[in-house]
C-alpha cells in the first residue's frame, strides 16, 4: 500500500467553495478526477488539477507507481489566514473585506 501527498498553501479562495470541488474528486480514480476538474467552470477546480497532477508525478516519480492503478483516497481543505481589506463608503466610513483563502491536500493510493 503506497500513499503519496501533495499540498498547496494559501490558495486563493475560500475552504468552502474548495470543498465543493474536493467532494466530487473524492474517491475516483485519477483519470476520472482529471476529466472531471478539466471541465469544471468552477476556479478551484485549476488549483485541484495542478496539485493533482503534482501528486500523480510524485507517485510516479518517487515510488514508481503504475498511474492506471492510482485513485484519489484523501482530499481535504483546510482554512489558511485571512486577508483583510477595507474599502472607503460616504461619510468617512469604511467597509470591512475578508478575502479568503485555504490550504489544499490531495493524496494519491493504489490501493482502495
Amino acid at each position: 500500500m503506497m500513499e503519496v501527498r501533495a499540498k498547496l498553501k494559501n490558495a486563493n479562495f475560500s475552504a468552502q467553495k474548495g470543498r465543493l470541488v474536493a467532494n466530487q474528486i473524492r474517491g475516483e480514480g485519477v483519470e476520472s478526477a482529471l476529466n472531471l476538474l478539466s471541465f469544471s467552470t468552477r476556479k478551484a477546480a485549476e488549483s485541484f488539477k495542478k496539485l493533482l497532477n503534482s501528486a500523480i508525478a510524485n507517485a510516479e516519480h518517487n515510488e514508481g507507481a503504475d498511474i492506471d492503478d492510482l485513485f484519489v483516497s484523501t482530499v481535504f481543505v483546510d482554512e489558511a489566514p485571512t486577508y483583510k481589506r477595507f474599502k472607503a463608503r460616504a461619510k468617512g466610513r469604511g467597509n470591512k473585506i475578508l478575502k479568503r483563502n485555504c490550504h489544499l491536500t490531495i493524496e494519491v493510493s493504489d490501493t482502495k
